[in-house]
């Protein structure tokens, strides 16, 4: 069964940052496209970043360009994304997912953790 548990969500004040990571348990980790997605009260789930299999290739969504890095350690089965400069309008619930190298669909979601940015 796999499993993907997210931590690191808080409360805090605009600009400060924030390191959210996600940990992968019941397949094997390295195969997998790591994506983070974004929810805010109201509004469909978003694109927030992705990490390709190796690490090599990253994708960001506009909004975060700049400010947000995501970062995977295969060793440990983990993804992090680095959120910095946070704002009011990063106030969502963050979930991470799993797409596997030979599709274009995310398969599996952790429960998500809550960001509140605070003005």
């Amino acid at each position: 069964q796999v499993q993907l548990v997210e931590s690191g969500g808080g409360l805090v004040q605009a600009g400060e940052s924030l390191r959210l990571s996600c940990a992968a348990s019941g397949r094997t980790f390295i195969s997998y496209t790591m994506g983070w997605f974004r929810q805010a009260p109201g509004k469909e789930r978003k694109f927030v970043a992705e990490i390709t299999t190796s690490g090599d290739v990253r994708n960001y969504a506009d909004s975060v360009k700049g400010r947000f890095t995501i970062s995977r350690d295969n060793a440990k089965n983990t993804v992090y994304l680095q959120m910095n400069s946070l704002k009011p309008e990063d106030t969502a619930v963050y979930y991470c997912a799993t797409k596997p190298s030979w599709t274009t669909s995310y398969d599996y979601w952790g429960q998500g953790t809550q960001v509140t940015v605070s003005s």
